[in-house]
């Protein structure tokens, strides 16, 4: 099973570009996703854009992201 975090891009340079979310930024390889743009939301899988998602879509991933990290603070040392 793999993971794809989504993420905005907000720089692009042919291939190159980077991708923000909150206030993570993280250099990203565009060269699996044809037509991707500064402002587009995509998943990111090992530094590689893998697919464009909706606003929507990356918003409420993250917010699920969010929610399973806050519930599992605090297991570590039980």
């Amino acid at each position: 099973m793999c993971l794809g975090i989504p993420m905005r891009i907000v720089e692009r340079e042919g291939n190159d570009a980077v991708a923000m979310s909150s206030s993570v930024r993280k250099r990203i390889r565009l060269d699996l996703l044809e037509g991707a743009a500064v402002g587009d939301y995509v998943l990111i899988h090992a530094g590689y854009a893998i697919e464009r998602i909706d606003e929507r879509e990356a918003l409420e991933t993250l917010d699920l992201i969010r929610q399973v990290y806050e519930a599992g603070k605090g297991e570590h040392g039980a």
